[in-house]
Formats: structure tokens, C-alpha cells, sequence
């Protein structure tokens, strides 16, 4: 497995690949560690959260510069998405007990709550976008529960995989809690189909989605996926216009264009659509284009040179079908050996191009004029995708009606960038996926949701009554003695810690 620099086009270095033999081996060693892991206290698995968020600050500029050259990221946003795991960490090393703990129930029985157990080896299927992030806001909430995980990280990543790794080691966690799986894409089915694998989680393009999913789900094992997306920003005709192009234009331009959560449609009211193009023009030109190991670059290279190529191959189709260039849309002169492309905008995008309503993963901005905000909201809608969508408008209560009402996203941000917030749940709806991470939503998905059941100590003669007074349809009432033991035993849940209080990184 072989890392190339896409600022240069240089080879940076060759990684051994898992062969089949390996790959049982780690996934006996992660079976192994598990029996072990899942009997660990809440507070052991904290401490280790704690560590392992230590050591992620520690090595901040260091991971950062690795993935600049491996995947492009500028400097500042590496830092920033260490910054954002060590986060994500202690959230759930400060919260997790309490998402995890035993729910009583009332009911007839003498003891009766919900518990929330670990299912065993979860393997993890992610992409290079984020190379980092993607992969701890799926560890810290799942190892956090008891089990145990494999990476399959993008094969353009390998060194942010194993540094991935050599992080969880030096911060305590036993060997085979978590490991990185050296391995391409062709082998992901046959390790899915491990009768060790319990369940899988993909951060991934719709079709790469659609294929775990087909194989995950022939073998009636859990699967998370968080998909493409074609966000939508809808801009009415009442908004700050300036503060509104000035969010768009870094919304767009994140990760080098290439974020799931980016904004990819900006659609504007037509009485305001000439004067939000010119801002969003000027926003997007003052982003400095460069070296990503450059403090000062706010845009480096795209992750690959095809990937690059792909993209200007969608911009020049969108003009032809009648597209309008506004800014960018040129390969650099000496394009040849590294993966730059300029900050670009298309606009008086209409149905029937790409830019309507598909995904473009990159620094290209889409302007679709509507006819007023229902309309807006029309074209929002009008797309496979339901990942994230954003509304700015100075009617915050218009806004919020929206955003919970009408946009079909799994996120809806008012006057403000779609991120992703280890507070909140995240993820899609429609070809965008299914499932959620962060937040408690997220701890549960890969649990066990146990009912425990205890019936109340009695004669034979009483629960004989009792089970036919159950076949009425009226429902049968918890004796006194039941509900005053309901509960015992069980710890009560404790209201969740404040998170540290901290901007939300954009993801």
C-alpha cells in the first residue's frame, strides 16, 4: 500500500498489506481481547479515553503534517480535526457511564430495566477525507461500550491508520481492542462475512454504502452508514447577505471541497441572487491556494490527481449544458504532478445538470436561483441525498420552522455551517445512509439493548391468577409490592457531565 504526496505527486511511503492469514489473526486476537475488554469498569475505560485524547494533543502537529502529505489537508485544519478527536474522547470518557446505565422500568414485575451490553467486534470501513476524525467519533462511543474494533482505512491513508493505532497502544488500551487492518477494498466482504464481525460501520460514497450493506445485511448482522451528501444552503431573500457568503464560502472550501457536510448547492431567492454571487465571488478568491504545510494556506491539493481531474471533467460538462463560470473552473499550469484545483463557481444551475442536485467533492459552489423561500425549499428537496442543509434568513423563527419541518436532512442548521458536534447525533436520511454517531444516539447503536425482567417472588396459586388476569384485554395493574421493589438493584442513570466548552469543529 503505497502513499503519494498530492501537493507533488511524490511517493512518501510503502506500507505491507495484511495478507488472509493476518487478518484472522487480528480478528482472533480482537475476539480474544474482547472477552476480556467487555468486563472492564466504566471507569477503567474513561481512564484510557482520557489517555489516548493525552496523547492525540501531544502528537497534534505531527499528525497533522502527516496527513497534509498524504491527503492534502491544510495545516491548520489537521491541528484542528486532532483538536476535535481529542474532544470527542473526553466527551465520552466524561459522559459514557451515564449513557450506559441501567434503566428501570415500571411494570408488574419486581424488577424490570433496560440494559445496554456490548455486542462484540465492530468493524469500521473509512474514508481519507477525514482521516482521523471519521475514525475516533466511531471509536471513543463504541470501545467506550465494551467493544472492540477493526479499521479498513482508505487505502491513500495508511499512515494515518497506523498512527491511528500506535496512539491507542500508548495510551494503555490493551493489544487487540483496536486494530488497523492493512488490507484493499476487495477483502471487506470476506471479513464481514467472519462470524467475529458483529456489526459494521461505513463512512463512504452511496455505492460503496449499497455493497456493505447488501452483504452486511444477508448475514442479519447491524450496519451504520453515513453516505454522500448534496447540501443544500438556502439563502432568503431577508438574510445577512455578508455574513451569509462569508460562511458559505468556508462551508465550501473546508477540507480542500471535499467533505460530506460541505455546502454543495447554494439556492438563493432571485431578488437577492446577483449581489449573494458577488460576495460569495470575493469570500472565495481571498482563500490562499497552496503547500498545505504552509500555516498560511487556507486551500491545498485534493486527496488524488484523478479525483481531481473527475472534478474538472464535472465542471466543464455543467458549462456545456449551460452553466455560467463565475470563478475558477481552470487546471493550474503546471497541474501535471500535483492535485490543485481553484476555488470555483457555477451559477443559473438548472435541473437536468449535475450540479442540480448530485454530489461534486470538491471546491466547486453550485448557485441555483429560486423563485421565493418555498420554492427554496422545493429544490432543497429535489435531490437523492439527505445528509445536512443549512437556512439563513434574519427570521430565526422562520428559520427554525424550516429547519425542523420541511428540509428532509438528517441535519438543519440555522444562519450557520452544517458541522458535525460530539453533543449531537449526526448522520442521513434517504441515499445519504442511516444510523447515527456522536451524541447518545450514537453509543446505542452498537449495543446490545437488553430487557431484564424479574418476576416478583410468589405462590403458585397467586401467579396462576395473575396469568390469567393478563389474557383479559384490560391491562393488569403492578402490585404495591412490585412497584416498591421496582428498580432495586439497578443503578439509577446519572444526568450526563457538561462536554468542555468548545467551539464545534467543522467536519
Amino acid at each position: 500500500m503505497r502513499s503519494i504526496n498530492p501537493t507533488n505527486g511524490k511517493h512518501f511511503k510503502t506500507f505491507k498489506n495484511d495478507d488472509w492469514n493476518a487478518v484472522k489473526e487480528k480478528i482472533a486476537l480482537s475476539d480474544k481481547a474482547w472477552l476480556h475488554w467487555k468486563t472492564t469498569s466504566f471507569t477503567v475505560r474513561s481512564r484510557l479515553l482520557k489517555n489516548v485524547a493525552t496523547v492525540l494533543l501531544k502528537r497534534k502537529t505531527s499528525l497533522a503534517q502527516l496527513m497534509a502529505i498524504e491527503m492534502g489537508k491544510p495545516l491548520k485544519e489537521g491541528v484542528a480535526e486532532i483538536e476535535k478527536c481529542a474532544w470527542v474522547c473526553m466527551y465520552y470518557a466524561q459522559n459514557g457511564a451515564a449513557f450506559l446505565a441501567d434503566e428501570p422500568v415500571v411494570t408488574d414485575a419486581a424488577l424490570s430495566y433496560v440494559s445496554y451490553q456490548p455486542i462484540g467486534t465492530v468493524l469500521a470501513v473509512m474514508p481519507w477525507n477525514f482521516p482521523f476524525w471519521q475514525v475516533f467519533r466511531f471509536i471513543a462511543p463504541s470501545i467506550f461500550a465494551g467493544n472492540c474494533g477493526l479499521l479498513k482505512h482508505a487505502s491513500n491513508v495508511p499512515g494515518c491508520a497506523v498512527a491511528i493505532e500506535m496512539a491507542m497502544l500508548d495510551a494503555g488500551f490493551p493489544k487487540g481492542v483496536f486494530q488497523n487492518l492493512m488490507v484493499g477494498s476487495h477483502l471487506v466482504d470476506k471479513i464481514i462475512a467472519q462470524p467475529s464481525i458483529k456489526a459494521v460501520t461505513l463512512t463512504g460514497s452511496t455505492e460503496a454504502g449499497q455493497a456493505v450493506a447488501a452483504k452486511a445485511g444477508s448475514l442479519i448482522k447491524k450496519t451504520v452508514l453515513e453516505l454522500g451528501g448534496s447540501d443544500p444552503y438556502l439563502i432568503l431573500s431577508d438574510a445577512n447577505l455578508e455574513e451569509a457568503a462569508s460562511i458559505c464560502a468556508n462551508s465550501r472550501l473546508i477540507n480542500n471541497g471535499q467533505s460530506c457536510i460541505a455546502a454543495k448547492r447554494f439556492i438563493v431567492e432571485k431578488n437577492v441572487a446577483a449581489k449573494f454571487t458577488q460576495l460569495l465571488k470575493q469570500n472565495m478568491q481571498a482563500k490562499v491556494m497552496g503547500d498545505p504545510m504552509d500555516p498560511a494556506t487556507d486551500l491545498g491539493p485534493m486527496s488524488r490527481i484523478d479525483l481531481r481531474d473527475q472534478l474538472h471533467k464535472q465542471v466543464k460538462e455543467n458549462i456545456k449544458k449551460g452553466a455560467k463560470l463565475i470563478l475558477g473552473g481552470e487546471l493550474p499550469e503546471d497541474h501535471t504532478n500535483n492535485a490543485f484545483y481553484p476555488p470555483t463557481i457555477l451559477s443559473h444551475v438548472t435541473p437536468g445538470m449535475s450540479a442540480y442536485s448530485e454530489e461534486i467533492f470538491g471546491p466547486v459552489a453550485t448557485i441555483i436561483r429560486a423563485k421565493d423561500s418555498e420554492d427554496a425549499i422545493r429544490i432543497a428537496n429535489d435531490t437523492s441525498f439527505g445528509l445536512g442543509a443549512a437556512i439563513f434568513t434574519s427570521n430565526t423563527k422562520k428559520g427554525n420552522k424550516i429547519a425542523r419541518e420541511q428540509l428532509q436532512a438528517g441535519a438543519c442548521f440555522v444562519n450557520s455551517l452544517v458541522k458535525s458536534d460530539p453533543r449531537l447525533p449526526f448522520g442521513g436520511i434517504k441515499m445519504s445512509g442511516y444510523g447515527r454517531e456522536l451524541g447518545l444516539h450514537g453509543i446505542h447503536e452498537f449495543v446490545n439493548i437488553k430487557t431484564v425482567y424479574v418476576a416478583a417472588n410468589e405462590a403458585p396459586q397467586k401467579a396462576h391468577r395473575r396469568a390469567k388476569s393478563a389474557e383479559s384485554p384490560q391491562p393488569a395493574k403492578a402490585s404495591k409490592a412490585a412497584k416498591s421493589k421496582q428498580g432495586t438493584g439497578t443503578p439509577k442513570k446519572k444526568v450526563p457531565k457538561k462536554a468542555p466548552k468548545r467551539q464545534a469543529r467543522k467536519s
